[in-house]
């Protein structure tokens, strides 16, 4: 009996484990990308809520591309969403100089209001 066989009809080489031939599967090399805040979200969430999307992303390996660009569209959003909402609310430099702590708890909760609408459009989505 020989130990690794070939099917031609898919390619795919098979290897004697026992009584069985397994495919020789090898999953492709991952992306050296460096996942920021949004990114690992993105992928503890995929990983707890949507298991077969996670799995089938990492065995194509799309996962970790797919996990660059959410963090990446997350930040543009966020730098986007700040400003535009602070201009809305009337938040200015010269309220910074003349009001510190009143400009840093207004900014805090426009940064948490931009972060929960990213997070609910982007990351959970």
């Amino acid at each position: 009996m020989e130990k690794e066989i070939c099917d031609e009809s898919n390619g795919l080489y098979y290897t004697l484990h026992g009584d069985y031939y397994l495919p020789n599967l090898v999953l492709p090399e991952p992306a050296k990308v460096s996942l920021g805040k949004y990114g690992i979200l993105r992928r503890e969430y995929l990983k707890e809520h949507r298991p077969v999307v996670y799995e089938t992303m990492l065995l194509t390996g799309e996962l970790f591309e797919h996990l660059a660009e959410v963090d990446s569209s997350c930040r543009s959003m966020m730098d986007r969403l700040i400003p535009e909402m602070a201009k809305a609310e009337g938040i200015t430099e010269e309220l910074k100089a003349r009001d510190q702590m009143r400009w840093v708890g207004l900014m805090n909760n426009i940064h948490s209001a931009a972060e929960e609408i990213v997070m609910k459009e982007l990351v959970y989505a």
